[in-house]
């Protein structure tokens, strides 16, 4: 290589350093504004029923957030990811129930317990084809969710946790508080969402977008497709389960419903909702599921028609997620307009 053409090569390094850092600098700020916003709603507006509906949006959110590492960015759709919630909401209960750890001592043991339990199942599926990697997961979430109900000795079977869960005060956060507790689900949520979204972004992400396009030529120029899936498969599990540690601290409990598969169900419904080729899609997906839900259980007993009547308009109609829907449209106006005033 020339001097000349190495210093061209070094040159692209740089500055695609440089936007990675400008982008991710962008991303912070976004950040940062959305968490203000959403720590003032309660100061603004005094109703329970939002501090309540934004809680479950950060646990859903974070979970369905996820859900779409796998299928949007590694085209692995999962039918079991609804285990990790359940892990998630179970093993910090138990945590806090039986060991008289900190809250932050039980999380980060959570999060140890979801990226194992991760890795051990991850190694088995991701050596799958896509249809029985989709089965195969299931198959793990109905295991792990017949261990629930079996071990009542510990799981409290069917009747779930019960008595409550310890929280201890730590640097002055007690989320006995429910503004307390609002205010660290929503500092989890953004973080969260800051996270996977530097995930997504980075030289990993884009290899995920390598893998999924092609995973055949991803092996030929040297990448480890098992490994890569592997990966992103724990890096899933762990964010989803701190969505059900949000979930757990918000119902002060954890259930085997949790653990089941429509969870998972859920998880797809909402990026169906709110779309895969967006990052922001499932999030937006969460909160339509979350009003929807809400409102169809308010007005009538027969909500899952309702659901079903949506879920075919977004699968028939749309063909695509909201957001998708949104962005396909803005693209195609401007280029119009685009078309037009280069033509004038």
């Amino acid at each position: 290589m020339s001097e000349l053409q190495a210093d061209r090569s070094s040159g692209r390094v740089v500055a695609g350093a440089g936007q990675r850092r400008s982008a991710a600098g962008a991303d912070l700020l976004i950040a940062a504004i959305g968490f203000a916003v959403l720590v003032s709603l309660p100061f603004l507006f005094s109703s329970k029923a939002l501090v309540d509906f934004v809680i479950r949006c950060a646990a859903y959110g974070l979970f369905a957030t996820s859900l779409n590492l796998l299928v949007g960015y590694t085209g692995l759709i999962s039918f079991g990811h609804g285990m990790f919630f359940g892990l998630g909401a179970y093993s910090f209960g138990l945590l806090m129930q039986r060991t008289g750890l900190s809250i932050p001592a039980a999380f980060v043991l959570t999060l140890l317990i979801s990226a194992v339990a991760g890795l051990v199942i991850g190694a088995i599926c991701v050596r799958l084809k896509e249809i029985y990697f989709a089965f195969v997961t299931l198959a793990f979430q109905m295991l792990i969710h017949s261990v629930i109900l079996s071990w009542q000795p510990l799981t409290g079977g069917d009747q779930g946790l019960r008595g409550g869960i310890p929280r201890p005060v730590f640097l002055g956060i007690d989320l006995g508080n429910q503004l307390h507790l609002y205010i660290a689900s929503c500092a989890l949520l953004v973080v969260g969402l800051l996270l996977m979204r530097q995930i997504a972004q980075s030289p990993f992400g884009y290899t995920l977008r390598m893998v999924r396009d092609n995973a055949t030529r991803a092996s030929f120029i040297g990448i480890n497709v098992w490994r890569v899936k592997l990966a992103v498969f724990v890096l899933a599990g762990m964010f989803a389960s701190v969505g059900g540690v949000i979930m757990s601290l918000f119902v002060s409990g954890a259930y085997p419903e949790f653990a089941y598969w429509t969870i998972s169900g859920e998880g797809i419904f909402i990026n169906m909702l709110g779309g895969v080729t967006t990052f922001i899609g499932p999030m937006v997906g969460t909160v339509l599921l979350l009003i929807l839900n809400d409102t169809a259980t308010r007005l009538t007993e027969h909500y899952g028609i309702i659901l079903g009547v949506v879920i075919l308009f977004f699968a028939l109609g749309l063909r695509k997620g909201l957001m998708d829907f949104v962005v396909e449209w803005y693209a195609e106006r401007r280029d119009k307009a685009s078309t037009r005033e280069t033509s004038t």
